[in-house]
């Protein structure tokens, strides 16, 4: 099963997360098939940016966003 969700980057205490779409039994960190967007928690407000033609292709093809994910599109309008 395919997935969107977040791939967690940057330094201890300063997350920075990649909207990635992996297989679900990768690792979060490991390999994915495509980077579709970055959300940066630590700026005020929190910086997203999605990119929604590619976020609706998979979504299309059946990828299932994990419910954080699911937040970020519901912010950025793409659901």
């Amino acid at each position: 099963m395919v997935k969107i969700r977040l791939k967690r980057m940057g330094a201890n205490k300063k997350p920075f997360y990649r909207v990635v779409v992996a297989d679900s039994r990768a690792p979060r960190d490991g390999k994915f098939i495509e980077e579709i967007g970055y959300y940066n928690p630590m700026t005020d407000p929190a910086d997203i940016k999605i990119d929604e033609e590619k976020a609706q292709k998979w979504l299309g093809t059946g990828a299932q966003p994990t419910d954080t994910v699911k937040k970020l599109f519901q912010k950025s309008g793409i659901l």
